[in-house]
């Protein structure tokens, strides 16, 4: 056995993921030993409330008992066989689940492995419905600035997010992209209360001129999370599906984020009672536990690429963990949970009490805009609160936000200048007391982090 402390050896072997690793060249980073409910336990017994859900996923806190026992069921009678020409009962009744508590005519289901596969997938399988089905000319896509749907090729090309992509920009195609429906900024320089929806006049225009040559639509449901928490309203949502209904072009909906209850509802579309031709769904499908994603489309999709084998209409696409077993099970787990613990009506007292406790941050000169969707809040730091003028990335204010909110027990990620908390379902009243004065702390004092300038 190595000499060397955990940190060290993993100083020494691993490489982070959208992680700076030199900020580690003389700090620690918490080793986290074991996860019990909301909490993260390191090497030296600290606690740690996992206000992020482990980068959205968990959903009914860790190690959930119901969920547990579902992967250790399964364990004992397949962990693994292809989906290429097999199948197995619990990728069969998962797919029936799905289907069931998603839209009508969402009516079938293609796994893959994560957010980026799943939403990769329904561009690739929009692309060649149109293709077998005799629009070849259909082949351009459109997305939202600070919209984020993964980090493979396909979806990089439709991100919005530039500083997470650029340095990729020679191997993506072109792609249309609307301005954010941003309430806080309004790109169209409107105020809340005084919107018409004028940030959907550009991609009404562009349907006029080019609506025969695009494919589909993609955007995140009412919050575009990794963009900077953007929460907007279901309006928009409904707007934007009736735009793209009347020209033809797919709607794809990523809700691999806000899928599972997040926004207090299973899924966000039901606040604009939408059926998508495509659904991407992933993070909290298994609870947390174990990566799985899974495409749902439509009947009207699925028979363009069913035909004789000469054809070549098969989909052709898939990777060796395709609806594996154990991720199942715990999916399967998962909706359990919500079966027999009434979650949403959990919810329907946690989430009040969640933005009622949040509201007093408005009180701080440096938060410009407090955003709250479900058991997501976010917080959005200013430097001037009159202009709206953000901190300079060179401040990087972010940074001693997370080693503070560490310190007191808390595990806070933030995006730039945008502070969040993307709490389990799991969460309690006495949780969220907790969490939001522990917060309180983090932000109230702008002499830990060199002064902030008051205005």
């Amino acid at each position: 056995m190595s000499e060397m402390s955990l940190p060290e050896r993993d100083r020494r072997c691993l490489w982070h993921p959208y992680t700076q690793m030199k900020d580690y060249a003389r700090r620690e980073l918490p080793v986290i030993e074991r996860a019990e409910g909301l909490f993260l336990y390191d090497l030296q017994g600290r606690r740690y409330y996992d206000t992020i859900s482990s980068w959205w996923c968990i959903l009914h806190g860790h190690r959930h008992p119901t969920i547990a026992r579902a992967v250790h069921e399964q364990l004992d009678r397949l962990e693994q066989v292809l989906l290429a020409g097999f199948s197995h009962p619990p990728a069969i009744e998962l797919a029936e689940r799905l289907v069931a508590i998603t839209p009508p005519g969402l009516a079938k289901v293609f796994y893959s492995d994560n957010g980026s596969t799943a939403c990769e997938i329904a561009i690739k399988m929009s692309l060649q419905y149109w293709r077998q089905t005799g629009h070849p000319e259909r082949n351009r896509f459109v997305a939202l600035e600070r919209g984020y749907h993964g980090d493979t090729i396909g979806t990089m090309s439709l991100g919005g997010v530039p500083e997470f992509h650029q340095a990729f920009a020679g191997l993506l195609f072109d792609s249309y992209r609307l301005p954010a429906p941003e309430c806080y900024r309004c790109p169209m320089g409107k105020e809340r209360g005084e919107c018409g929806l004028e940030c959907l006049t550009p991609f009404a225009e562009l349907l006029e001129r080019e609506g025969k040559h695009i494919a589909g639509f993609i955007l995140e449901p009412l919050l575009q999370a990794a963009g900077g928490m953007n929460i907007y309203p279901p309006a928009y949502l409904q707007k934007a599906a009736d735009l793209a209904r009347a020209h033809g072009v797919h709607l794809i909906l990523d809700e691999v984020a806000t899928g599972f209850g997040r926004t207090g509802r299973m899924f966000a579309l039901e606040y604009a009672d939408l059926a998508p031709d495509f659904l991407c769904l992933s993070k909290g499908l298994t609870g947390g536990f174990l990566p799985l994603a899974a495409t749902l489309t439509t009947d009207e999709v699925y028979e363009a690429f069913y035909g004789d084998y000469a054809e070549g209409r098969t989909f052709f696409h898939g990777h060796t963990f395709t609806g594996n077993p154990l991720g199942v099970a715990a999916a399967l787990g998962s909706l359990r949970v919500f079966a027999e613990e009434d979650v949403f009506g959990r919810l329907g007292r946690t989430i009040p009490y969640l933005h009622r406790k949040m509201a007093r941050l408005r009180e701080l000169p440096w938060v410009g805009d407090l955003r709250l969707l479900g058991t997501v809040a976010a917080i959005e730091l200013v430097k001037d609160r009159k202009t709206k003028e953000g901190f300079p990335p060179a401040d990087r204010v972010a940074w001693p936000l997370h080693l503070q909110g560490l310190e007191e027990g808390i595990l806070l990620r933030p995006l730039g200048n945008v502070v969040y908390l993307w709490l389990p379902l799991s969460v309690t009243e006495a949780d969220i007391d907790e969490i939001t004065d522990r917060l309180w702390r983090v932000l109230a004092d702008p002499g830990r982090f060199g002064g902030w300038p008051r205005t």
